[in-house]
């Protein structure tokens, strides 16, 4: 691990989401850091970009039944289907940590109608900790979860609808489940949404051939890992070439060389996600390496590298 020196101290890691000002673009994405409480022990919270906390509903949700994960070849399969505490009690028990950390908060929103954005927007509209919303329109693990996320009309529709009721920066979140991840890209922008988010798993199965069964209870699952960096990176550019707005790129990255791959490829700033299970501490080293190895390559500003890949 690289220690932090005076020779790194001149490279710019400041980058901007629309309005939304980030010292770094090392953020955590959502269902793989808990609500932040759980990693406070291994890192310091205070230094990330920003923190996704496990997205929210309107209502509490049980999840799926289990088993929810699957360790696989280079990834992991999951139908945790949102399990959650609701809206409610996420304002009330867990925002309260989550504001002492000194860090921007990203909530993730998963609305199962368009008329629950309004409800979201008006319970976090108010709390000043709340530094933008992620609207998950692309969990492939609940009944309906994709609908928003499949469909340009209806992705449009649901982003409007949250646009007009919220003020706080927001991005959506995208499904590298479809033909087309540009028109789902171009509709949430013409929605009025702030920024993107891609992407989010790949639909996924496990089989144990022996008992003739899926290894999740939910039968398919989401894949995550760095199996799908590739696809991850192929939307990001795709992505970045069809919209105006930032793109934040999520989806295998596990070193800071993933890091700023996805930064030529279009990305503005980057989620880290499965990582976080197996080298908890793999937002620091990265936080750690990446101005030397600007340095290194004669980049003052970590933005002059945004969207540079030529194809």
């Amino acid at each position: 691990m690289i220690k932090e020196n005076q020779s790194s101290s001149s490279v710019s890691l400041e980058i901007s989401l629309g309005q939304l000002r980030l010292a770094n673009p090392i953020l955590v994405a959502s269902g793989t850091f808990g609500y932040a409480r759980e990693m406070a022990s291994l890192i310091d919270l205070s230094k990330l970009g920003g923190i996704i906390p496990k997205t929210i509903t309107i209502v509490p949700r049980a999840g799926n039944k289990t088993p929810r994960t699957v360790e696989t070849t280079a990834g992991l399969l999951n139908a945790i289907g949102l399990d959650n505490d609701g809206l409610d009690e996420f304002i009330s028990q867990k925002m309260p940590y989550l504001q002492s950390i000194g860090c921007p908060i990203i909530v993730s929103i998963a609305a199962k109608t368009i008329a629950e954005c309004r409800l979201f927007a008006d319970a976090l509209n108010s709390i000043p900790s709340v530094s933008a919303l992620e609207l998950n329109v692309s969990c492939p693990n609940v009944s309906g979860g994709v609908d928003f996320g499949t469909d340009p009309v209806l992705c449009e529709k649901i982003t409007s609808e949250l646009r007009r009721h919220t003020d706080l920066p927001f991005s959506v979140k995208l499904s590298p489940n479809v033909t087309r991840i540009m028109d789902m890209a171009k509709a949430a922008e013409n929605g009025g949404a702030d920024m993107i988010t891609a992407i989010n798993t790949c639909y996924g199965l496990a089989v144990d051939w022996k008992k003739r069964s899926a290894r999740l209870g939910n039968g398919c699952g989401g894949f995550s890992g760095p199996a799908i960096k590739p696809i991850a990176l192929r939307c990001i550019h795709q992505i970045y070439k069809a919209v105006q707005i930032p793109v934040i790129g999520v989806g295998g990255i596990s070193s800071t060389q993933d890091v700023l791959e996805f930064i030529v490829a279009g990305a503005t700033a980057v989620q880290i996600g499965t990582a976080n299970f197996y080298h908890p501490r793999i937002t620091m080293d990265i936080l750690n390496e990446l101005p030397f190895e600007l340095k290194n390559n004669g980049i003052q500003s970590i933005n002059e590298l945004i969207g540079t890949l030529q194809l």
